[in-house]
């Protein structure tokens, strides 16, 4: 007993360092992590039109780069993969405008232009080295009887490997700074929302008890934000871009989609405080129709939606509300006529054609199905990465009698669920069983059955 109480303390801080470690490997490795993805037409067609200047800026096309909304309410976005920008929504609710979002998103773009979260695996690669010779040379040195040495060497090793990953890290976070700053200089974009952002970040860690001084760096990802004002502030206010007015379009498009998220995430006790029925700006009816809808208070949000109608009867989001709250309040014939005016004015919106496909199906009118059918397969053609579209499209063959066609409609949408790899593969391979072979709705099944396989067996393998 004796001994063990001696041992425990030194084994303690290991574990912790080893598990410490592996945590930041795994996060670097998978960013993501399952979080869940927000689809709102509105919302992403602002995000993209906020990126497109940045991305002429670093010599890409409109478009290559992706920009995604999560559900989550931390203030904060990264990259995954090669081309694809996560921003979570509470870092649109924490923004004031639409510059600082962009001050993020040209941060965010200087790591896809740097292949961050593809180098990544070079900092976890070095660190996981460092780590496994520790551990070797620690356990020889405990089987040779210097148990003390031998643990001594294995934290010793444990704490560089964390160091190095750490290093490599803010290393990746400077460099992504200074090209932010240079994308949104070349955009003619002024750095002052990005300087008030980080200013908001480093109120976040004095709130916190984050300390500031050099002595913290070393268990940091991201340098100090203190620093990092520093060295933008003197990029910034020499940039001609500085005192340059922001866009009033993207910032009147921003306010908008900002208090629609609110209505959308908050709890409408906390919105229709925010938002009280003496403010008739169209963001505030914007966030009070959601809260409505959310309340089951249909009445008051339609209310809401007929005066953000009455401002412009042609908006294809304000028409798309008004659908989706007659839609999901029981009343699909209702909504098909504002849906089907909502998709002609956005141009076959893919998300908006998605519910206007759904309230034709609720209608549950036989005469709507064949323009049910021909609406979602406009949706799908134009984004094939919406589960639900595809769901609907499945239910509009079932209805006709086409089950292959109905199986791989179920097959597409079980791909993109994702930890639906075998019902992918079973509705795959009946589709197959039914489509003619060396079509190209045999040859998409097919795809799908093969990617979707592999997947299965690597599950398999690593069970």
């Amino acid at each position: 007993m004796p001994q063990r109480a001696e041992r425990t303390p030194v084994w303690r801080p290991l574990f912790r360092l080893i598990v410490t470690l592996l945590a930041l490997l795994t996060l670097a490795v998978r960013p993501v992590a399952a979080q869940s993805i927000l689809r709102d037409a509105e919302t992403e067609a602002l995000l993209q039109d906020m990126m497109s200047p940045l991305l002429l800026a670093a010599g890409l096309q409109p478009g290559q780069v992706r920009v995604h909304l999560l559900g989550e309410r931390s203030i904060n976005a990264f990259v995954a993969g090669s081309q694809d920008i996560y921003v979570f929504a509470g870092l649109i609710e924490s923004a004031d405008n639409a510059e600082e979002v962009q001050g993020v998103l040209a941060h965010e773009l200087g790591h896809v232009m740097g292949g961050h979260a593809i180098r990544v695996n070079d900092g976890a690669k070095t660190a996981t080295n460092i780590s496994l010779l520790s551990l070797l040379l620690g356990a020889a040195a405990i089987a040779a009887g210097g148990g003390e040495a031998g643990m001594g060497i294995m934290m010793a090793g444990q704490q560089a490997a964390l160091g190095k990953f750490l290093a490599f890290s803010r290393v990746q976070e400077s460099t992504a700074d200074a090209a932010g700053a240079q994308y949104l200089s070349k955009a003619g974009i002024s750095g002052r929302g990005s300087l008030a952002f980080f200013k908001k970040l480093q109120n976040l860690e004095f709130r916190y008890g984050v300390k500031q001084d050099d002595d913290q760096a070393y268990g940091r990802t991201h340098p100090m934000s203190g620093d990092r004002i520093q060295a933008l502030r003197e990029v910034y206010v020499v940039d001609p871009a500085w005192e340059k007015p922001a866009d009033p379009l993207i910032e009147k498009r921003f306010q908008r989609v900002k208090a629609k998220l609110e209505g959308f995430i908050a709890e409408p006790e906390r919105t229709l405080r925010k938002f009280p029925e003496s403010n008739t700006s169209v963001p505030a009816r914007y966030a009070r129709a959601y809260a409505w809808h959310k309340s089951a208070y249909p009445q008051k949000a339609l209310a809401e939606v007929e005066g953000l109608l009455a401002s412009d009867p042609n908006d294809p989001y304000f028409l798309e509300l008004e659908g989706q709250v007659l839609l999901e309040s029981g009343r699909p014939k209702e909504a098909i006529p504002p849906l089907r005016k909502a998709v002609a004015n956005s141009r076959s919106q893919p998300l908006i054609a998605g519910t206007l496909g759904h309230a034709l199906i609720a209608s549950e009118d036989p005469a709507n199905y064949a323009e049910a059918e021909d609406v979602l397969k406009t949706a799908v053609a134009l984004d094939n990465q919406n589960p639900f579209a595809w769901y609907q499209l499945g239910i509009v063959y079932a209805n006709k009698g086409d089950q292959p066609r109905a199986a791989l409609a179920s097959a597409e949408r079980y791909q993109l669920m994702g930890g639906q790899e075998m019902l992918a593969l079973r509705n795959a391979d009946l589709a197959m069983q039914g489509l003619p072979e060396g079509s190209p709705d045999w040859i998409r099944a097919q795809d799908i059955s093969l990617v979707a396989r592999a997947e299965v067996e690597r599950t398999r393998k690593r069970r």
